[in-house]
């Protein structure tokens, strides 16, 4: 999904925003594409194609982010660069909520962060080239 030049684009930014580790995230293109393609599908972590890397590390690295507000700060970097997000409409007469969906939020819920990453996911198929 990032090919070359968005990644080149994003890359200082995430380096920026990402917390260091002892040992750095394998091959971060490919798990932020899978991330981004999640996201974008709506699917469950489990059906993350296999070319873009392993579904648990995806998800490993989406969630640890979510708590360390990297991609609050990912976002914001992105927004000062002058990089419009586009904005996403949903028609909720087909969105249908489980019957037990009415409760509070559960602990742990990373709602926020889910949007954040649609919003930047959105922003890089915006940046893809499009055929004359």
């Amino acid at each position: 999904m990032l090919n070359d030049a968005q990644w080149s684009e994003l890359e200082p930014l995430v380096e920026a925003c990402r917390p260091k580790a002892k040992t750095p995230p394998q091959d971060l293109q490919r798990t932020l594409s899978a991330i981004f393609w999640r996201h974008q599908n709506g699917a469950k972590w489990r059906a993350i194609p296999e070319e873009l890397g392993p579904w648990w590390r995806a998800a490993q690295i989406f969630i640890r982010w979510s708590r360390a507000g990297v991609w609050e700060r990912l976002l914001g970097l992105v927004q000062e660069r002058g990089i419009h997000l586009g904005m996403v409409f949903l028609d909720g007469t087909n969105v249908r909520a489980h019957q037990k969906a009415a409760g509070a939020a559960k602990r742990g819920d990373l709602e926020p962060s889910e949007i954040l990453v649609r919003l930047l996911a959105d922003r890089v198929v915006a940046m893809a080239p499009r055929p004359a």
